[in-house]
């Protein structure tokens, strides 16, 4: 079983009795599964139950860290550092609303973020994922001026981000190190 159809993202792979088999989570909103037997039984198969995301866990964590984002005094005790590295992969794992909360709270860490709290370079992913969404949006007519609600929400978290590597004077590492050097090739040439 697995997040992805390839199946290389949060991979878990079971085989032999049931008792074998434990509970586990998976980001996002889909499920990918293969069954594959070694025909030495006449036994049916597996079963197993698919239950959709707990409250208590996504939400519960999302709306601790919003709240201890937003008192003043709780940021310097924070390790921002490290929370800034975990809720980029979040962002990158997750998708619908649950990717736009993970987002929403990066903007909240960049805002609050001081000299060395963040290694920006770490959107990198994210970069490319809204790069992707600019290019489509150039092409697609059909809808003219209207952004998806993750476009959005990343347009929001890259502008507010430039202008805080600007403050600090890490502008140009910053862009260097979310680009590919075909991407600068091709922005050279223009």
């Amino acid at each position: 079983m697995s997040s992805s159809s390839d199946f290389q993202q949060d991979r878990h792979s079971f085989s032999g009795s049931p008792q074998k088999w434990t509970d586990f989570e998976l980001p996002g909103d889909t499920l990918y599964y293969r069954f594959t037997s070694d025909m030495s039984n006449t036994e049916w198969g597996y079963k197993f139950t698919v239950t959709a995301g707990h409250l208590g866990r996504f939400q519960t964590g999302f709306e601790i860290l919003k709240q201890m984002l937003s008192e003043e005094r709780v940021i310097p005790h924070l390790p921002l550092a490290k929370i800034w590295e975990w809720q980029v992969g979040v962002a990158c794992r997750q998708t619908g609303h649950q990717r736009l909360k993970a987002i929403h709270l990066l903007l909240k860490i960049v805002q609050c973020s001081s000299q060395g709290d963040c290694d920006f370079t770490l959107l990198k992913p994210l970069w490319q994922l809204f790069t992707h969404m600019e290019n489509n949006s150039c092409h697609d007519t059909a809808k003219p001026g209207i952004l998806l609600p993750l476009h959005r929400a990343l347009t929001e978290l890259f502008f507010v981000t430039e202008n805080r590597v600007t403050e600090l004077g890490s502008l140009q590492e910053y862009l260097l190190a979310l680009n590919t050097e075909d991407h600068l090739h091709r922005c050279t040439a223009q």
